[in-house]
C-alpha cells in the first residue's frame, strides 16, 4: 500500500523528488500539474508520470491523488497548502512554508481540523547524518554544547540567471528564505528555539536580501551564528562546538558526501555515515505518517518555530535592533 502523490508544478527540484519517490516504498507520484497543459503533458511523458493536469485546481480535484507536494515560489506556499488541504489532500510543502508564524499556525489548524498530514520539506533533517549529529550532541560526545556555526551560500545569478524568482520580493525571495533557512533549522534542531536574535542584511537591487548574517541566543546559554547569501561562492558547513570537542560537517544540507569529523585535542576522528537519499526518506516518512505507520518527523511544532525564527530575524535586520523571539 502506498500514498498516491501529485506534484504541483514542473519546478526544477521535482527531479530530486521524483527520484526519491521511486526509491520510497510507500510513495508513488501519479500526477503532475502545470498552468500550461502541453507543458504538463510533456513533463509527464518525460518523467513517466501517469497523468498530467493543465491547472493546479485540476490536480487538487483528482480523486486518484491522496497527497500533494508543493514546490512553488515561497509566496505561494501557504495559499496552495490551504487550497490542497481544503480539497482533502495531505501536503508536503517545500521549505520554507512561510516567513510568518501566524500563517503556519493557520495552515496547521486547517490540517488538524481536516485530519490531514502537513509537513515542511527540510529534506536534510531526514538523513542519517543529521540524526547522528543530534545523537552525538545529546549523548555528550562534545561535552556541554556552547556554540553552533552554520553557513550556506552560492552565486544565484551566475547559476540560475538574474530573473530567478528568488530575487523577487513579491515572491518572498531572499537568501535567508532560500538557503539561510537551512542554517536556522539546523541551529534550532541542535540548540532549541532561539530566545533572541541579532541580524544584519545587505539588500540587493531587486529588493531582497542577497547577504544575511545573524547571531542567536539559545536556551542554556548556547550561542549560534550563521551567514548566507546569493553573491558569495558556494559554501556549506555546519560546526557544533562543545566544551570538550566539536563536530564538523562539510556537506550538511545536500549530503552528497556524508561524513562527520569529531575534533578533540588537536586530533580528528572520522565518523562514517552511510549514503542515503534525503528525498526518499522524507517522502517515506510523510507517506508512512499518512498511512498511520510512523510518527511525522517535521510537523506543527517545528514549522511554527521555524517561521517564528525567520520572522524575528527579518525584523532584527530591518530595525538593526535585537529582537526577542515569540514562542
Amino acid at each position: 500500500m502506498s500514498v498516491r502523490w501529485g506534484v504541483l508544478s514542473t519546478a526544477r527540484i521535482n527531479r530530486l523528488v521524483l527520484a526519491g519517490a521511486r526509491a520510497a516504498t510507500s510513495a508513488e507520484v501519479v500526477a503532475v500539474a502545470s498552468r500550461d497543459t502541453a507543458r504538463a503533458e510533456a513533463y509527464a511523458r518525460e518523467h513517466g508520470v501517469e497523468r498530467a493536469h493543465g491547472s493546479y485546481e485540476a490536480l487538487l480535484a483528482d480523486p486518484e491523488v491522496d497527497a500533494v507536494y508543493i514546490p512553488l515560489p515561497n509566496a505561494l506556499h501557504v495559499e496552495w497548502t490551504l487550497r490542497a488541504l481544503e480539497a482533502g489532500k495531505h501536503v508536503l510543502c517545500e521549505k520554507p512554508l512561510s516567513r510568518r508564524a501566524r500563517e503556519v499556525e493557520e495552515a496547521f489548524d486547517l490540517a488538524e481540523r481536516e485530519r490531514l498530514v502537513l509537513s515542511e520539506g527540510f529534506m536534510f533533517r531526514h538523513h542519517p547524518q543529521t540524526r547522528t549529529i543530534g545523537r552525538l550532541v545529546a549523548e555528550g560526545a562534545i561535552g556541554r554544547l556552547r556554540v553552533i556555526r552554520a553557513q550556506f551560500s552560492f552565486e544565484l545569478a551566475a547559476v540560475h540567471g538574474p530573473d530567478d524568482a528568488r530575487f523577487q520580493p513579491e515572491l518572498d525571495g531572499g537568501s535567508l528564505m532560500d538557503v539561510g533557512c537551512y542554517c536556522v533549522n539546523a541551529i534550532r534542531f541542535l540548540g532549541g528555539e532561539p530566545e533572541r536574535v541579532h541580524a544584519e542584511q545587505v539588500v540587493g537591487p531587486s529588493g531582497v536580501d542577497i547577504c544575511f548574517t545573524a547571531a542567536l541566543g539559545l536556551p542554556g546559554d548556547v550561542l549560534a551564528h550563521f551567514d548566507c547569501g546569493f553573491v558569495l561562492p558556494f559554501r556549506d558547513e555546519l560546526e557544533v562546538v562543545g566544551e570538550e570537542a566539536s563536530l564538523f560537517v562539510d556537506d550538511p544540507w545536500h549530503v552528497h558526501s556524508p561524513g562527520i569529523e569529531l575534533r578533540r585535542d588537536g586530533e580528528t576522528e572520522a565518523i562514517a555515515v552511510a549514503p542515503a537519499d534525503s528525498y526518499a526518506l522524507e517522502l517515506q516518512n510523510v507517506s508512512d505518517a499518512i498511512l498511520g505507520r510512523a510518527e511525522l518527523l517535521l510537523g506543527r511544532e517545528d514549522a511554527v518555530g521555524q517561521a517564528a525564527a525567520i520572522e524575528a530575524l527579518y525584523h532584527a535586520a530591518e530595525t538593526r535592533l535585537p529582537v526577542e523571539v515569540s514562542s
